[in-house]
């Protein structure tokens, strides 16, 4: 508790997006200062590599990364683009189960959750998210598996097991990833089967809320001839639920998942290769956990429903990947393939006076192709090229069933709506890093895209029978539609290279997000579409700079205007529920910086910091946001939703070597996210979310076993990640927890 009140009186600053003058002063002092002190400490020692006997924790969190951002493998130090990266190594070290956990503590990006489906995405980077579970409202964080674009936002909350590493992209990323990409990307890369034998063995149990949450993965990687190997895993957990329903006293929020991952890789040449993977995911769970704020602490999880809902999903992936170097411009043709099959039933509950529905249940199915075409090669020495060609499909057939307060003769009313969706994309896109110097190179890219979407739409209502959009039988069409959009995304450059590993870039680039419509519809006043696609003009100034193998500071400074920004806005409707409009609503103005450091303090201790800043400003409004039927400047007064002011973290870790055979890594970590608003009328907000994290490793046997004793959210803060109209409900996201891992890891010849 003496923690929780020092962290409480250092951010006094609470409800009204204040600065926190102390930590995030501190955080910028630390990483510019502490900058400052390292480079001349290790100017002279920049080249010389450390041993390979100095792999502890934090010299794993400090080895160089490798990133595909743009579209090739290069050193995160080398990308001109700012970004934040964790190998397989670092995904262990810091305890990420999936992208949830990096929810606080990387500047200027927040990935939740929407709460009332779960598993839907709610991601916002630099100021740039939806709140909405609508599956045709397209994101503004694009995620990418193994190359491949995820279509919807449901059913992308990915566990993360297995994986090679995950990259964070800040800031439109239109020229190589294409549309829905505004405010960056999440590029999640699997592992692929290696030539040596491989087996690895994990399992945990983790505490603190009313019943255990355990996790069990294995992975078993063996070469099956000269050109063939195969990788296997399998991926289990057991959660029993952490919350506790007031209703009837038991445990809430389980979730019961499996997922399989088989992967083959075959390499019948030296410059042919192709990597196989098919994933199968199966989740059944509780609903959402839905706290009604005008009954119960919004600082507590207390909540009571008396339905506990469920959610059940499953999903089959597959995609394909062929590398085939040629001799044009020592360069490799590759061809990524997608295909995913994804199905959700999800039902939760919602018990608030203000609001009249009851239960809601979402029927979703949704299959998506995709491919992509590229070529990336070298030129004259000095030209770094990559073009190509890209096509997405993505269909998707919507049911959603509302059961509302009974009326007053004590009937139960039942709403049943939702619709039909049909998108095709195609892109064509060229990129190059054109060296001018030894010390100066020119980046440009440009990227034309042209979409269609159709739709048949089952506006949300009052009806007697029975129909069901996704199983039948089929629901009364009230609106149908096609548009098209093509748009053109370029990027103009500089990277500067003052020194050997310094660099410094700007550039203009240019983003959009596609038009479309909402399935959801329910207001007798307002269709669902279409709407017009939403731009971004993204100015940015960074630097990158590594100081031997001690230390790496990074930083940008940005400067975004948004043409007719898409947004889901709630507005009350006659049978007192409300409904979720999609429209263009204004133009704004989003001016940021972020910084990212990491110093080896000694041979045994290093330092993480980052900070986050974003001012947003509408600089003009079309729409009624307050809700009063009127278009002012108390409209222009608002803040844009999903944007924290603030962000920032401060982590130290530690290596303490016991004998030759045996280390113990530690580590603690602050993160901060200021407040945010998440409906556009600013009555529904989340609070300031203050994460302390801290564990321990202890490493036997040269690391072939490790046991972890680890807690998350140790200062038990209450997570509201969305707020349904007149903030009246919440759903909830886990409090503290507590911990133990064990890891065994062998690796043959």
């Amino acid at each position: 508790m003496q923690t929780e009140e020092i962290i409480d009186a250092i951010d006094a600053a609470d409800e009204h997006h204040s600065p926190p003058v102390g930590l995030y002063a501190v955080v910028l002092t630390v990483v510019l200062l502490l900058g400052a002190v390292v480079l001349p400490a290790t100017v002279h020692a920049q080249d010389s590599p450390e041993s390979a006997d100095d792999a502890s924790e934090g010299a794993l969190l400090l080895d160089d990364v490798v990133v595909t951002a743009q579209k090739r493998e290069q050193s995160i130090q080398d990308v001109p683009v700012s970004i934040t990266a964790l190998d397989a190594d670092q995904l262990d070290t810091l305890k990420v189960r999936d992208l949830g956990d990096l929810t606080v503590g990387i500047p200027n990006v927040s990935f939740d959750e929407i709460g009332t489906s779960r598993g839907t995405a709610n991601f916002s980077i630099r100021g740039l998210g939806i709140n909405s579970s609508i599956p045709t409202i397209d994101p503004t964080v694009g995620v990418f598996v193994d190359g491949v674009y995820m279509g919807t936002n449901a059913m992308v909350l990915y566990d993360a097991f297995d994986l090679e590493g995950i990259e964070v992209l800040r800031g439109p990323q239109g020229v190589l990833f294409g549309r829905n990409v505004v405010g960056g990307a999440v590029l999640l890369n699997t592992k692929a089967p290696t030539d040596r034998y491989e087996a690895r063995l994990r399992t945990s149990v983790e505490g603190g809320g009313k019943a255990p949450n355990m996790y069990v993965s294995g992975t078993l990687n063996a070469p099956l001839t000269e050109t063939l190997a195969a990788r296997f895993t399998v991926y289990s957990n057991q959660d029993q639920g952490w919350f506790e329903n007031e209703y009837d006293d038991r445990a809430f929020g389980a979730q019961d998942t499996i997922m399989l991952r088989p992967v083959l890789s075959w390499q019948p040449l030296d410059i042919l290769s192709l990597t196989v993977r098919y994933e199968y995911q199966d989740l059944d769970g509780d609903g959402a956990p839905i706290q009604d704020i005008n009954s119960y602490d919004r600082q507590s999880h207390d909540f009571s429903v008396s339905n506990d809902g469920f959610l059940d999903t499953k999903i089959h992936f597959l995609n394909a990947r062929l590398d085939w170097d040629v001799a044009l411009g020592n360069g490799t043709v590759t061809n990524i393939f997608g295909w995913r099959d994804a199905q959700a039933d999800a039902l939760s509950s919602v018990l608030a006076p203000v609001v009249s529905i009851r239960t809601f249940e979402t029927l979703l199915r949704a299959e998506q192709f995709s491919n992509e075409l590229r070529y990336n090669g070298v030129f004259f020495d000095r030209l770094h090229l990559a073009t190509g060609l890209y096509y997405f499909t993505n269909a998707i057939d919507y049911h959603e069933r509302r059961k509302l307060t009974d009326d007053a003769m004590g009937r139960a009313r039942i709403q049943n709506g939702g619709g039909l969706y049909g998108v095709d994309t195609f892109g064509v896109f060229m990129a190059g890093d054109y060296d001018l110097t030894d010390w100066l190179t020119l980046n440009t890219g440009l990227r034309f895209s042209y979409e269609e979407k159709e739709v048949d739409v089952t506006t949300i209502a009052l009806d007697l029978t029975t129909c069901n959009i996704v199983h039948g039988p089929a629901c009364p069409s009230n609106f149908k539609d096609k548009d098209s959009w093509h748009t053109l995304s370029p990027k103009v450059g500089l990277t500067y290279r003052p020194a050997r590993h310094t660099q410094v870039y700007v550039h203009w680039t240019r983003g959009f997000r596609s038009g479309g419509y909402n399935l959801r519809n329910n207001h007798p006043d307002v269709g669902p579409g279409p709407t017009d696609e939403e731009q971004i003009d993204n100015y940015e100034l960074g630097f990158k700079s590594t100081i031997g193998g001690r230390a790496r500071l990074s930083g940008a400074v940005f400067f975004s205007q948004i043409e007719d920004m898409q947004r889901e806005v709630l507005i009350d409707t006659p049978d007192g529920s409300f409904a979720q409009v999609v429209r263009n609503t204004a133009d704004t103005d989003i001016f940021g910086l972020e910084l990212e450091g990491s110093f080896m303090l000694t041979q045994d201790f290093l330092l993480l910091a980052s900070l986050g800043y974003i001012d947003t400003e509408y600089t003009e409004v079309r729409f009624d946001l307050t809700g009063d039927s009127i278009v002012d400047g108390k409209d222009e007064d608002l803040e844009p939703p999903r944007a924290p002011t603030w962000t920032y973290s401060l982590g130290l870790l530690h290596t303490l070597d016991v004998g030759s055979r045996y280390r113990l890594d530690s580590r603690i970590n602050y993160s901060y996210r200021d407040k945010i608003y998440t409906t556009d009328d600013n009555r529904g907000f989340g609070r300031q979310v203050k994460m302390l994290e801290a564990g321990v490793d202890i490493h036997l046997n040269d690391s072939q076993w490790v046991v972890g004793l680890y807690g998350k959210n140790l200062l038990d803060q209450v997570r509201h990640l969305t707020n349904a109209i007149n903030n009246t409900f919440s759903p909830l996201a886990k409090g503290r927890t507590y911990g133990l891992e064990l890891t065994y890891h062998f690796t043959g010849v």
